[in-house]
Formats: C-alpha cells, sequence, structure tokens
C-alpha cells in the first residue's frame, strides 16, 4: 500500500511538473506570434501611410494642373470670342465693301461713260494697236488679257506690257481725263494655283488677282497718276466671263479691268467729298 502511495505521490508530481511546463509554454508562443503580427501590422500601417502621402500630393499635383487649365480654357475662350468677334467685323467690312464695288460697277455699265469723245478715241485707237487691250466706249471700261501684262502665275509686269500701260496712263493724265478716277480690278480663271513656286508668292487666286491689281496700279503711278485718283481690287476667279470649259475660255476670264469713273464715283470705298485730299 505504501508503495501503490508513493507511485500515485510520483505521478501527481509529474503530471503538476507537466501542466506547470505547459502553463508556461503556451503564453511565451503566443507572444512571440502576437509580436510579430504586431509588427506586420505597423509595416502595412507604413505602407500604407506612405501610399496615402504620394496619393495626397498626386490629389493636390492634379488640383493645380486643373486649375491651370481651366485657366488656360478660360483664356482660350476669351480669345476665341475676341477672334470671332473680329471675324464677324471683318465679314461685315467685306460685305459692306463688296456691295459698294458692285453698284460701282453696276452704275459704270449701265451709265454713260465719263469720258470725253477724244479720250474716248484716243483709247479706241490704243485698242487698235494691241489686240489683248479691249475698250468699250459705252461705258469707258478698260480690259487687259493678262496674257499681254503678265507671265503665266506671276504678277511681275512684261516688258511688252510697259509701253502699253504708259500710253495708258498719258491719255489719263492729258485733257478732261485728268479730272477722272480709276480702279483696277484684277481676275483669274477657275484653275487653283498648284505650282510649288507660284504658291510661295500667291497661295491662291485671291492673292494672284489683287497682286496683279496693285502691280498695275504701281504701274501707273509711275506713268504719273496719281495716287490718290486710283483704287485696286481683286475677284479671283468669281467673276468669269465666259464658262471656263477650255482654255481659250478660261485666257478670256485672266484679265485685268480698269474702269475709268467720274470725278464723284466712289473708288474702292473713298468718297471724294468726304476726303482731305
Amino acid at each position: 500500500m505504501s508503495g501503490l502511495k508513493s507511485l500515485g505521490l510520483l505521478g501527481s508530481l509529474v503530471v503538476i511538473c507537466l501542466l506547470t511546463v505547459g502553463c508556461n509554454t503556451v503564453p511565451q508562443q503566443q507572444l512571440r506570434l502576437s509580436q510579430l503580427r504586431n509588427r506586420q501590422l505597423y509595416q502595412q500601417n507604413q505602407a500604407l501611410a506612405s501610399q496615402s502621402a504620394q496619393a495626397s500630393q498626386m490629389a493636390q499635383s492634379l488640383s493645380v494642373e486643373k486649375q491651370q487649365l481651366e485657366q488656360q480654357l478660360a483664356s482660350m475662350d476669351s480669345q476665341l470670342q475676341t477672334a470671332n468677334s473680329r471675324l464677324g467685323n471683318l465679314n461685315a467690312e467685306r460685305t459692306q465693301l463688296h456691295d459698294q464695288y458692285v453698284s460701282m460697277l453696276k452704275r459704270a455699265q449701265n451709265g454713260e461713260s465719263p469720258l470725253s469723245d477724244a479720250t474716248s478715241r484716243r483709247f479706241q485707237e490704243l485698242a487698235e494697236k494691241y489686240k489683248d487691250f479691249e475698250f468699250d466706249p459705252h461705258t469707258g471700261v478698260s480690259k487687259f488679257h493678262s496674257d499681254i501684262l503678265f507671265d503665266s502665275g506671276s504678277d511681275q509686269l512684261k516688258k511688252d506690257a510697259s509701253p502699253l500701260l504708259a500710253e495708258f496712263a498719258a491719255i489719263m493724265n492729258d485733257g478732261d481725263a485728268r479730272d477722272l478716277n480709276i480702279l483696277v480690278v484684277g481676275h483669274t480663271d477657275d484653275k487653283n494655283i498648284v505650282r510649288s513656286a507660284t504658291k510661295a508668292h500667291h497661295p491662291t487666286n485671291w492673292h494672284l488677282s489683287t497682286n496683279r491689281a496693285n502691280a498695275v496700279v504701281l504701274a501707273l503711278s509711275k506713268g504719273g497718276v496719281k495716287e490718290t485718283r486710283m483704287g485696286a481690287a481683286g475677284y479671283s476667279k468669281f467673276q468669269p466671263v465666259a464658262d471656263n470649259l477650255d482654255e481659250s475660255a478660261r485666257s478670256k476670264n485672266r484679265r485685268v479691268e480698269i474702269f475709268v469713273l467720274a470725278p464723284d464715283a466712289i473708288v474702292a470705298g473713298w468718297d471724294p467729298k468726304s476726303s482731305v485730299n
């Protein structure tokens, strides 16, 4: 019996020791696991904080870019409104000038020539001398075919054109013709400018027609016609006198017209009655 009691006592001691070791072992493992988890959570929090800071910086940068874009858009909108306003004013002015020009041409074509009989005869003689120069004694309108004045695609007057324009200027500077005004109008055919060398100087038919009219005005000025008596205009391809179906018809549309106007006629928007000249 004493032996059994001893064995029971020994077993109890073993159990107590095992329980004591187990109690000490489990909390330490849990502590290590908890510390590891806390470290992981700390690292995750640090990463999230860094990402949050980066996101905040990106948000601030995007906000600044948005403000800059809004300012640029506002500036562009203001510039567009200004450009549209200017375009509207230019279109209104162009329409007004066009109406004045058309009205003036109708008066010139439908009315009597402002030239005297003597001056008309001199222009008729000039037309007989130069086959590519036309003169209408009923309206006083002179027409120069472009081939007699310019090479294709050029606004430089040919040498052969100088004597004709010099004689024209001499007639306009003599007798009662000295009181008359002049409007020079350039026209082209319907072929668009395609040669690069020509486009460099005349990007469109508008440029070519007005540049040719300017060249004739300057030649007449060199011939002694006062510049205050003259005006220049270009109508590109939009005032044809032929159908442009072949080269012969197109050559008729490539022309420079000179309208001789009465002293009180408005030349390209200039009213001599109200001018200080």
